[in-house]
Formats: C-alpha cells, sequence, structure tokens
C-alpha cells in the first residue's frame, strides 16, 4: 500500500520520491505565479498580458511527455 501511495508514480516518470515531491512543488509554485498574473491582468488589462499564458505553455512543454 506504501508504495503504490507514495512511490509508483514517481517511478512512472522515472523519478525518486524526493525528486517527484521537487519537480511538482516547483510546478505548483509556478502555477501560482501564473494565477497571480493572470488576476493581477484581470483587474489591469495592460499588465501581464502575456505572461499567464506563457508560463502555461512552458510547463505544458516540460510535462506532456513525462512518464512516456
Amino acid at each position: 500500500m506504501i508504495t503504490r501511495v507514495f512511490l509508483d508514480h514517481p517511478h512512472s516518470v522515472d523519478e525518486s520520491y524526493l525528486e517527484h515531491a521537487r519537480f511538482a512543488g516547483g510546478f505548483s509554485l509556478r502555477l501560482f505565479g501564473a494565477a497571480c498574473a493572470a488576476l493581477v491582468h484581470a483587474a489591469i488589462p495592460c499588465l501581464f498580458e502575456r505572461t499567464a499564458s506563457t508560463m502555461i505553455a512552458e510547463m505544458y512543454q516540460r510535462t506532456h511527455n513525462r512518464g512516456r
């Protein structure tokens, strides 16, 4: 049970548990940054016009083929 919960997915993308935690944690921080940029853009449209979409496109490029 422990292996399935904590290790199966990280191993499926060729990472240890800690490597995966670092990657996923960094990814979540970038998503938070993109969300903040989008929120500011919603209130003040001339700011961060492409920031969130650029960040999300970059994150997609890093993740779309992981584990395949």
